[in-house]
């Protein structure tokens, strides 16, 4: 089987993994989600064909999650990025809290660290 590159010197391989780096980025910035899902196939049948090994290490990573990538075009590019972010900082409050039994107590706690609750003492007034 005949690869679309020949092993680069090292130099080069450097340059090739960064233009296969902005391709990959090219992917999330097109007008519509079909063009990109389009680029992003593209672009994973492209990987394989590389012997550089950060790149053939990117094919394993894009293979193994294709479904999942090629989903975020499906779905115009919703994530549950949001609600991650929110469970993370609930799960530091809860090992902050190390046990509170008091809900009230606890749902103060979950206001301070996100913000929501100003306990300066200004405003025990």
């Amino acid at each position: 089987m005949e690869t679309a590159f020949a092993a680069p010197p090292a130099g080069l391989a450097v340059e090739v993994a960064d233009q296969f780096t902005q391709g990959l980025r090219e992917v999330f910035h097109r007008p519509t989600p079909a063009r990109g899902c389009q680029i992003a196939q593209r672009l994973i049948d492209t990987l394989p064909s590389c012997p550089i090994p950060e790149i053939a290490r990117l094919e394993k990573t894009l293979s193994r999650w294709n479904t999942a990538f090629l989903a975020y075009f499906d779905t115009d590019g919703a994530s549950n990025g949001g609600t991650e972010a929110v469970n993370g900082i609930i799960e530091l409050g809860r090992r902050i809290a190390r046990g509170f039994r008091n809900f009230e107590h606890y749902r103060l706690r979950m206001l301070l660290i996100t913000g929501g609750l100003d306990a300066s003492p200004h405003t025990q007034l």
